[in-house]
C-alpha cells in the first residue's frame, strides 16, 4: 500500500450563525434601480417646486412693480365729500333745525338725596363693622346712576368711619335695595347718617 495519499482539503471558514444571509446578485441590481428610481424622481419634483415658487414669484413682483394706470380725465375731488353743513363750534344753531336736548346734569344735594332711605343700621356681632341697608328710588326722569356716601357715628355724633354703596343704570321710577358697608369695628350704639348723594343720568 502506498503512503501517497492527496493533503486534505483547506477548511472552509463557517458563516456566523448572526450574520445576515448573503444576497444574491440579482436583488442587488433590483436595490440599486430602486435607489436609482427615487433619487431620480427626488430631482424632479425639487425642480418642479422651484418653478412653482419661481413663477409666482415673478408674479407678485409684477403686480408690485407695476404702478397705478393714470388717467386722463381733469383732477377732480378724489372724495367726493359733500359740503360742510354742521354749525361751526361756538354758533348758535340755524333756526329750524331741531336741538338735541342734553342730558340733565349730574344731581347731588337735596334732590338726589331724597331718593335714598336708610332702612336699617346694624353692627355686625361677630366682627363689630356697621353696614346700612339702603333703598334708592330713581325720582328723575331718565334712567341713572347713584353713588351714595354714608356716615357711622358715635353717639356724640362725631365720625367713626364710613361706606359707599353704587348703582347703575336705574329707570325712573324703579327702586333698588343696596348695601354701604363700614370698614372697621364701631361700638355698640353706633348710627347711619346719608352724607351725600349723586345721581348721574344715563
Amino acid at each position: 500500500m502506498s503512503d501517497n495519499l492527496p493533503p486534505p482539503p483547506p477548511e472552509q471558514p463557517q458563516p456566523s450563525p448572526w450574520a445576515p444571509p448573503a444576497t444574491p446578485p440579482g436583488k442587488q441590481q433590483r436595490t440599486g434601480l430602486i435607489v436609482s428610481l427615487a433619487v431620480g424622481g427626488g430631482l424632479v419634483v425639487a425642480g418642479a417646486m422651484v418653478a412653482l415658487v419661481y413663477s409666482l414669484l415673478d408674479s407678485v413682483s409684477d403686480s408690485i412693480a407695476l404702478p397705478p394706470a393714470r388717467s386722463d380725465a381733469p383732477y377732480s375731488d378724489p372724495y367726493g365729500e359733500e359740503p360742510y353743513d354742521e354749525q361751526p363750534y361756538g354758533e348758535d344753531p340755524v333756526e329750524g333745525e331741531p336741538v338735541e336736548e342734553e342730558p340733565e346734569p349730574v344731581a347731588s344735594g337735596p334732590a338726589a338725596e331724597r331718593d335714598v332711605t336708610i332702612t336699617k343700621c346694624a353692627r355686625d356681632s361677630l366682627i363689630g363693622w356697621q353696614h346700612a341697608d339702603l333703598t334708592i328710588v330713581n325720582g328723575s326722569r331718565s334712567p341713572a346712576g347713584y353713588v351714595v356716601f354714608v356716615e357711622f357715628l358715635d353717639a356724640k355724633g362725631a365720625v367713626l368711619t364710613d361706606g359707599i354703596a353704587t348703582t347703575d343704570d336705574l329707570a325712573p321710577g324703579a327702586s333698588v335695595k343696596v348695601k354701604a358697608q363700614g370698614v372697621g369695628e364701631v361700638p355698640t350704639g353706633t348710627t347711619c347718617r346719608v352724607k351725600q348723594v349723586t345721581r348721574d343720568p344715563m
